[in-house]
């Protein structure tokens, strides 16, 4: 019915129904079909009509006072949205993990604005799930499957874990070889992991630990640096220790044992539709982290 009224809204400004088939691409016989409709609806007629002359009936003119604003309001927001959705230039807004973001991933924003000026990057670091409706967030990447069923999701990457420590400390305190050993070491940890859940690469056996940390941070870029400063074992994503494990500042500690992959994600809301500013980052972001093994569940040796 809201389509009727639209079409007898143009019918009222062409004065005739043959001019409003041309503006809406509409044959003649659709107008007055859909209209003759629309009147039956109403239980009114809404004008006078014959092959010379065109009017509205009082009935009609009070119809097309009360919507023909709403009408030309609602097409022009239609038209403007479908423009928006089409473009390659105009405001993005991001959310993103802070490490990840300023760390491995830095040279991936770098490069994007660079292939698309036209975009202006909105973009909005947090080591926190910040509110994607709250903030009108148009993409997210996000480090693990999203349980809120209000966003679409779209794995484009994942990170192995595994434990990790500096030389010195493993030349002091030894190399443990079972999960149930770490309890005799200094543990680094995240105050954001609890526990530790560890599998054996080769046997397919599972290790939950809960250890109380020795050290406990809410950064990880400092749980990596206090792991170099030789403090003790902590179990981090490749792509935060990627250069120390290369420079050999860090090693794998029980390398057998790996901890759960960390799956990325670009999130979007639901009842949001994907812009092609949107669409164009979701699949840069994808093709980058495929172009980076560290993205791809690989570990890196020291070189």
């Amino acid at each position: 019915m809201l389509d009727d009224i639209a079409l007898f809204v143009h019918v009222a400004q062409a004065k005739s129904l043959a001019g409003a088939g041309a503006v809406l691409d509409l044959p003649a016989a659709t107008v007055t079909r859909r209209l003759k409709r629309l009147e039956e609806r109403l239980g009114l007629q809404l004008m006078h009509r014959s092959a010379r002359k065109f009017a509205l009936t009082a009935e009609g003119e009070a119809y097309y006072r009360a919507f023909a604003e709403l009408v030309q309001q609602a097409e022009l927001t239609a038209r403007n949205l479908s423009s928006d959705l089409h473009q390659l230039s105009g405001p993005l807004v991001v959310a993103a993990p802070t490490n990840i973001s300023v760390g491995p991933i830095q040279p991936m924003w770098s490069n994007f604005m660079r292939a698309y000026p036209g975009i202006r990057l909105d973009l909005r670091l947090s080591n926190f799930n910040i509110d994607l409706w709250e903030q009108r967030i148009d993409l997210a990447l996000r480090i693990g499957p999203q349980n809120d069923e209000r966003l679409f999701q779209k794995k484009i990457g994942t990170i192995s874990t595994l434990l990790m420590a500096a030389p010195s400390y493993l030349e002091r305190r030894g190399q443990p070889s079972t999960p149930d050993e770490l309890d005799q070491h200094d543990i680094i940890a995240i105050r954001t992991i609890p526990s530790w859940r560890l599998s054996h690469l080769l046997s397919g056996a599972a290790a939950e630990l809960h250890l109380a940390g020795d050290v406990i941070v809410d950064d990880i870029s400092l749980v990596r640096q206090f792991a170099e400063d030789g403090f003790g074992i902590c179990l981090l994503g490749v792509t935060e220790a990627a250069k120390s494990l290369k420079a050999g500042r860090l090693v794998p500690v029980m390398p057998d044992w790996r901890g759960q992959q960390r799956d990325i994600y670009a999130v979007w809301p639901t009842g949001r539709l994907l812009n092609a500013r949107a669409k164009c980052l979701r699949d840069f972001m994808q093709q980058h982290l495929l172009e980076q093994p560290i993205f791809q569940g690989e570990i890196p040796e020291a070189e």
